[in-house]
Formats: structure tokens, sequence, C-alpha cells
């Protein structure tokens, strides 16, 4: 079975950050004509993405976002017993960039640290990982950071990549409480049979230096991608929501990878979602991976009133893999977001 449910933590906060470098694709699209840049522009619904010059990488991004999350909390180095690092885009192949990050923030040497190699279904993955680490016993305070980089491994020729990604980076800290009324139900699966529909096909050990240069930057069936979601995503949300008992009704956002605007309309519909219920922050973001489910958090929730939020947490796409995680956030719990670098106690909005 590939539901859980799990217990005796809770989610402590949420902060985000995205490179200043801002990007108008009505106005940087130009090489690829205007009225399919508008097309494009339309049916994708990204009109801005923060993305990363060369010498700034996911793990820039999230060890920032982590540095101002612990500020927050008043977290010591020393408290943090696990730091679990979700990413794609790796500064090295080896060491993990878990390691690189501990260093970075200091943590002790009794923290485990380690990386998770997924893509667009990360976030939900990151939690359930974690999750299991806290109700298991032993941890106390686990990081997971979830950063992307895409601007970097897309073809600036293909637009139906280059004008969809930006960049962002997270980190989500969760903390031991031993309340049984503290729980989470997640669900989680893969069909590795779509692994060509997403895919970068050079650089790596398989084919290290390809004979075609296009190779080295990633290559979407988007045919393949549109179908797998409209497939599995609406089960996935139906079969979580049976499995944790409750109705739609109960749930008060449905937090989607930020995927395109066309396919998450077509899923809100399919699944007779509320629409007031599901954020969008594709426009002014665009498609940043996984960790576009925490920036949609922090971005569209930070404001959220005074009552507990209950919340599902929805990513899919490369691998193929997909996953949800329903979770609750008190109303206290702190959604940070900044442009990166942050300055600490200095206030930095988008």
């Amino acid at each position: 079975m590939s539901f859980s449910h799990l217990h005796g933590f809770k989610v402590a906060g949420v902060s985000t950050c995205v490179p200043p470098q801002r990007v108008d694709n009505l106005e940087a699209g130009h090489d690829h004509g205007a009225v399919e840049v508008r097309k494009v522009v339309a049916m994708a619904g990204v009109r801005y993405r923060h993305v990363v010059t060369s010498e700034v990488t996911a793990v820039d991004l999230c060890t920032d976002a982590a540095r101002r999350l612990l500020d927050q909390l008043g977290w010591t180095p020393e408290s943090v017993t696990g730091l679990i690092m979700v990413t794609q885009s790796p500064d090295y192949f080896l060491p993990s960039s878990s390691c690189v990050v501990h260093a970075r923030l200091g943590l002790g040497v009794h923290c485990a640290a380690f990386d998770v190699g997924l893509g667009c279904s990360g976030y939900p993955y990151g939690l359930y990982l974690a999750a299991t680490m806290l109700s298991g016993g032993g941890q106390q305070r686990i990081l997971v950071l979830h950063g992307e980089t895409p601007s970097r491994f897309v073809d600036p020729q293909d637009h139906a990549t280059t004008l969809l990604f930006g960049d962002a980076g997270s980190a989500t800290a969760l903390e031991y409480t031993g309340c049984a009324q503290d729980e989470a139900w997640f669900g989680l699966f893969t069909d590795g049979r779509g692994a060509d529909s997403l895919i970068v096909r050079g650089g790596a050990f398989r084919d290290p230096t390809p004979a075609n240069p296009r190779d080295l930057k990633l290559a979407m069936d988007g045919a393949s991608v549109f179908n797998f979601t409209i497939k599995r995503v609406p089960a996935m949300i139906q079969d979580t929501l049976a499995y944790a008992g409750l109705p739609v009704a109960d749930i008060d956002a449905f937090i989607f990878h930020q995927s395109n605007r066309f396919i998450m309309k077509h899923l809100i519909k399919k699944c007779e979602l509320p629409e007031d219920r599901v954020p969008f922050i594709l426009e002014d973001m665009g498609n940043c991976g996984g960790p576009s489910v925490p920036l949609t958090l922090t971005r569209s929730l930070a404001q959220r009133g005074t009552q507990p939020l209950r919340m599902m947490l929805l990513g899919y796409g490369v691998g193929l893999s997909w996953g949800a995680a329903i979770m609750t956030l008190d109303a206290n719990t702190p959604l940070l977001h900044h442009v990166y670098p942050f300055a600490p106690h200095k206030e930095s909005n988008d």
C-alpha cells in the first residue's frame, strides 16, 4: 500500500527564496516570435520568472532559506537532528548536497543528512521521510530543503520549456511533538515507464559527453506529461482523501505543484475542487519544479487568519512520480519568503 498515516510531529515553519533576476517572458522571449510567445504565456500562465545567474545554485538558495528559518524560529544549529536535501540540481555528483549545506549551516555531527534525487514530486516525499524519522523516535528537529534551478538546464531555443521554468529554494522545519493529534496522511506513487517524458539524457555516467549537445538540456514530451497528469493526479487526490477519511470540504487549501495553468485548471475542474482553495503563483514565479509547492505556501497563505489550516500538498511530474500529503498548519506557523540573499533582521519581500 502506498498510503501512510503518521503522527507526533508538526510543521514548525516554511521559508522560501528566489533569485533577484526577474525575467518578463513577453519582453525576453522575442527570439521565439511575439505571437508564439503570447500563445505560450496565455496557455502556461507564466508571465514572470526568477532565474539564477551562473554562480548561484539550488544549494545556495536552500541554504539561504534555511538560515532565515532558523533565525526566525530561534533554533540553534546544534538542535537540528536531521537534514534532507531534495534536488535534481546538485552542486556536485559527490559529495551530497546535504553535506555541503550541513557545513554551511554549522550543524552538529549528530545530525543525519542525506539527499533525495526527486523533482516535481519531491516535496511530499521529503515531508514523508522527515515525518517517518520523527515518528520513529530519536529525531527532534528536521530540516527538509527542496531547491531547483531548472533554468540552468533548459534549451533557450525550446520555448515550451525556457518560457516555463523559474528557480527557487525552500526550507521546511518539522519538529517532534509526541502528540497523537498532530497527524498527517501521505500517498506516494511511481511509474518509471514514463522516465523519458522529462529527461536530461546527457551529462551523467550513462552518456557523459553526448554527441548531440542538445542532450545536455531538458527534453519534455508535453503530451505524455499532460496525459499522465490528468490520469494520475485526480485518482491520487480522491484516494488519499478516502484513506484519511476526509471529504474535499474539509481541506482548506489544495497546494498544487505549479506546473502549467492549463493543466491545473483541468485538474481543478475534473476533481471538482473549489477554485478559491487552489492558489496560483504561476504568473509571477513560473514552474520552479518541486519547490513550487512550498513557494505557493509562503506566497499565498502567509496572511491566512487565526485558525489552523488543513492543506493538501500535491507534487507530480518527472520520474514519473507523484505524491500527496495532508497536513495541518498552526495559525502561528511562520511562512516566510524573500529574495536571495537574506539579510538577517531585515525584511526583504518580492
